[in-house]
C-alpha cells in the first residue's frame, strides 16, 4: 500500500461479491506475522542454547543441547506477551518490539536462574552454557525479527495498517502512508438519516483500520456520530486542538475536557532517569577528579578570585536554582543576569577562561548539580534570567519557552548535539534551540539519553564556544 493524494484517482478493488474496495485485508497477515515472530523467538532460543551447548561440551547430544532452554522458554513466552512482544506496537515499530524482545529474554534468564536456586537444581545448570545460550539466543532474536520485517514488507508495504484520509472541504491534512480520498468523488455525506449514506461509509471502511476525516467545523458532530458506528478507528479533525497544544481527551460530568499539560514522565521513567545521572554524574567526578582540581588551582592563581562562578537559573517547574560553573570571566565584569552573552574576543573572559570555555571544560561542576538533583545529565540547557535573543527576553520571542521547564535542565540536550549553542544574537538562535527542546520532551526514553550524552562527547569542543 502506498500514500495517495486527493486529486489522484484511487485504484479500486472488488471482493469476490463484487464489493467495492479501497483497500486489501492486512488483519490475517498481521495475525501470522504475529505467529511468526512467536515461532522465531522459540526457535532462536532453541538454536541459541544448542550452540552454546555445542560449544561448551564439544558435543550436540539432544540431552544436553536441550538441558536450559525449555525450562526459560515458558517464562519468556508469559514476560513477552506481557511485554507486548507480539503486538501491532511490535508490528509498526520494529526497533521496540526488538528492545522489548531483549528485555523479556533477561527477565526470563534471571528467573529460571532463580528458580532453579529456590528448587535447589542450580547444580544441573552451567553457568557457561546459561549466559552464552542468552547472548546467542539473544542474538538469533534479532536476526529472526529483522528477517521477518522484510517479508513484511514486502507484503504490506510501508504499513501494517489500513489508513484512510477523507477530505470532505476542512483543512488539508497530509497523512503517510494513507489512502487520500475525496468525500464528493465517492459521494460520502454525514446524513444520519439516510441509510444508503451509511452503506455507502461502511463500504469504503471495510478493511479500514483507521480513518481521519477533515471536515467544516458544523459537520464534526455528525462525522463523529457516523464513525462511532462503523467499527473502526476514527478520528475528526480539528485545529483547535492544536493550537491549544491538547495531549488528550476525556468527558466527565457532561463536560469535555482537554488535557493540555502533564509530567512528561511517570514514576518509573523518572526513577531510571535519576539512576542514570546519579551513576553517570558520580563516576564522572571521580574520574575526572585530578582535572577539576587543576582547573580550580589555574582559575584562582590567575586572578585571585573565585574558583567558581554561580549564577541564578531558571530550573524545573519555573523554579529557580544556583548553577555552578568554573568561573571565566574577571570579577568584576562577570554577568550575573546573563543579559550580555559571551562574543568572540570578549574582553571579559580570561586566559583561562577562554581555553575552558572552548573546551567545555567550564560546565563540569554542573555534574554537582546533577548529583544535588537540581540538573539532569540530559535535558533542555538552563538559561539565566535575563538572556536575550535579539533585543528581546526569550520567552518574549516565543511563549513557548516556558514549556521546556517540566523537565529538570541538563547538562546537554539535542539543541547542544545539533549545533545550537553559543551567543543568541537573533531570534532565529533561540527559536532552533526551542524547537529542539521540545522534540525532547515530546517522547523520552533512556536509550535516547544514553546517545545523547555519547554524541555530546563529539562536540565538547567547539567554535561557538566564546
Amino acid at each position: 500500500m502506498r500514500a495517495v493524494s486527493v486529486s489522484e484517482p484511487v485504484n479500486l478493488r472488488y471482493s469476490s461479491r463484487g464489493e467495492m474496495l479501497v483497500a486489501p485485508s492486512l488483519a490475517k497477515l498481521r495475525l501470522q506475522f504475529y505467529v511468526a515472530m512467536m515461532a522465531c523467538d522459540f526457535l532462536a532460543i532453541i538454536a541459541g542454547f544448542a550452540l552454546a551447548s555445542l560449544i561448551h561440551f564439544g558435543v550436540p547430544t539432544l540431552r544436553e543441547a536441550l538441558s536450559v532452554g525449555p525450562l526459560l522458554l515458558p517464562v519468556f513466552l508469559i514476560v513477552a506477551s506481557y511485554n507486548r512482544c507480539y503486538s501491532l506496537l511490535a508490528l509498526q515499530d520494529f526497533a521496540r518490539g526488538i528492545f522489548r524482545a531483549e528485555v523479556a529474554l533477561a527477565v526470563a534468564s534471571v528467573t529460571t536462574v532463580l528458580l532453579a536456586y529456590f528448587v535447589e537444581s542450580t547444580d544441573e545448570l552451567s553457568r557457561i552454557e546459561l549466559v552464552g545460550g542468552a547472548t546467542l539466543a539473544g542474538f538469533f532474536v534479532i536476526v529472526g525479527r529483522l528477517l521477518i520485517r522484510s517479508v513484511m514488507r514486502w507484503r504490506c508495504g510501508p504499513s501494517v495498517i489500513n489508513q484512510l484520509v477523507i477530505d470532505d472541504g476542512g483543512p488539508r491534512i497530509t497523512v503517510t502512508p494513507a489512502i487520500h480520498i475525496s468525500a464528493a468523488r465517492f459521494d460520502l455525506r454525514p446524513d444520519l438519516q439516510d441509510p444508503h449514506a451509511l452503506h455507502r461509509l461502511g463500504l469504503i471502511l471495510r478493511n479500514i483500520d483507521r480513518v481521519i476525516v477533515s471536515c467544516p467545523p458544523d459537520r464534526r458532530a455528525a462525522w463523529a456520530l457516523m464513525l462511532k458506528g462503523a467499527n473502526v478507528d476514527g478520528e475528526v479533525l480539528d485545529d483547535e486542538v492544536a493550537r491549544l497544544g491538547a495531549q488528550g481527551a476525556r468527558v466527565s460530568g457532561g463536560h469535555g475536557l482537554l488535557l493540555i499539560s502533564a509530567g512528561p514522565l511517570g514514576l518509573r521513567d523518572r526513577a531510571i532517569k535519576r539512576l542514570f545521572d546519579l551513576a553517570f554524574a558520580a563516576g564522572a567526578i571521580l574520574a575526572l577528579s585530578p582535572l577539576l582540581l587543576l582547573v580550580a588551582i589555574a582559575v584562582k592563581l590567575e586572578d585571585g578570585g573565585p574558583v567558581f562562578f554561580i549564577q541564578r537559573r531558571m530550573g524545573r517547574g519555573n523554579r529557580f536554582f544556583d548553577m555552578y560553573k568554573f568561573r571565566s570571566m574577571t570579577v568584576t565584569q562577570a554577568d550575573n543576569d546573563g543579559v550580555v552573552s559571551a562574543s568572540k574576543g570578549d574582553q571579559r573572559v580570561t586566559r583561562v577562561g577562554r581555553l575552558i570555555r572552548s573546551t567545555s571544560i567550564d560546565e563540569l561542576p554542573q555534574l554537582f548539580n546533577v548529583l544535588i538533583g537540581d540538573m539532569s545529565l540530559v535535558g533542555p540547557r538552563p538559561h539565566a534570567i535575563g538572556s536575550q535573543a535579539g533585543s528581546k527576553l526569550f520567552w518574549e520571542v516565543d511563549l513557548r519557552y516556558w514549556q521546556r521547564h517540566c523537565l529538570r535542565p541538563g547538562l546537554s540536550g539535542l539543541a547542544q548535539i545539533r549545533g545550537f549553542r553559543g551567543a543568541t544574537e537573533h531570534e532565529t538562535d533561540l527559536i532552533d534551540r526551542l524547537q529542539s527542546d521540545l522534540e525532547y520532551l515530546e517522547g523520552w526514553t533512556i536509550l535516547r539519553d544514553i546517545k545523547i550524552v555519547l554524541l555530546t562527547i563529539r562536540v565538547l569542543v567547539h567554535d561557538r564556544a566564546f
